[in-house]
């Protein structure tokens, strides 16, 4: 079932849609960071999308509000791109080794917002259910994002793409990809997981990220470990082709545990 955002999962423990942010009262056609209580809670975006210079110079990269329903800017505040949803002309399509992937049909300049890793947002209870009952040989769609917060503590979010989802769900690993993702959020603390241009994307090339977190992210960001012996039958081969291919998708093996 195609959906452009992401939706309550069956667990419904939590929901992607409800709105628990307070709205700003700035009354001007578009947010100043100055003045804006949802900007000065986080990062700004530029004319082109996502300030690439300032993650790559800081230690750790500003959290991401927008404005939300409601808030009193008007429909075109810089302040809201994420969720305006997609506006880039994709196509799935069939590659020659990895099944489907995703291809622009037009340049993509650097920093631009591409689409949404959309699907149902799940408890890590109900994440790890649907992760232990799948096969080896089934894909999984299942992501763990972890945002490591200052204070040392870590914010989990799972998402659920299998059986409702969008054009994300479409999207291949690279070791060396033009995509990074980003947490967003609008609503409430349940963030849009954004796919933002890492670098200038040309027309017609294939849309990848990477999925272990590495990219873009501090060492040791990342749960991936390399897995015992008896866990490899699980791994699964990487066919990105870049010159640092890691030979395999990336492995977190949290959802696979027992507590």
């Amino acid at each position: 079932q195609y959906s452009p955002d992401s939706v309550a999962g069956a667990d419904r423990e939590l929901d992607p849609t409800e709105v628990t942010f307070p709205g700003c009262s700035c009354r001007s056609s578009s947010c100043a960071p100055a003045h804006c209580p949802c900007l000065s809670r986080g990062h700004s975006y530029s004319s082109a999308g996502l300030w690439l210079a300032e993650q790559q110079e800081q230690p750790f990269c500003r959290p991401v509000f927008e404005c939300n329903s409601l808030c009193c800017c008007g429909e075109g505040c810089q302040n809201r791109l994420v969720q305006r949803g997609l506006r880039l002309r994709l196509q799935v399509f069939r590659t020659p080794s990895k099944g489907w992937g995703v291809r622009a049909l037009e340049p993509v300049p650097a920093g631009s917002f591409v689409c949404e890793y959309a699907g149902e947002v799940l408890g890590f209870a109900e994440a790890q259910r649907r992760v232990q009952a799948q096969s080896p040989q089934e894909p999984n769609y299942i992501i763990a994002v972890r945002e490591h917060l200052h204070d040392g503590r870590v914010m989990e979010t799972f998402v659920d793409p299998t059986r409702i989802g969008n054009v994300g769900r479409f999207l291949n690993h690279s070791c060396e990809p033009n995509l990074f993702m980003v947490p967003v959020r609008v609503d409430s603390m349940v963030p849009k997981l954004a796919l933002f241009a890492a670098a200038d994307i040309s027309a017609g090339e294939e849309l990848c990220y990477d999925y272990s977190g590495r990219f873009r992210n501090l060492p040791g960001a990342s749960r991936e470990r390399k897995p015992p012996e008896e866990e490899k039958s699980l791994r699964k081969p990487c066919y990105c082709g870049s010159r640092t291919c890691a030979s395999f998708l990336p492995w977190d093996s949290s959802l696979f545990s027992i507590p």
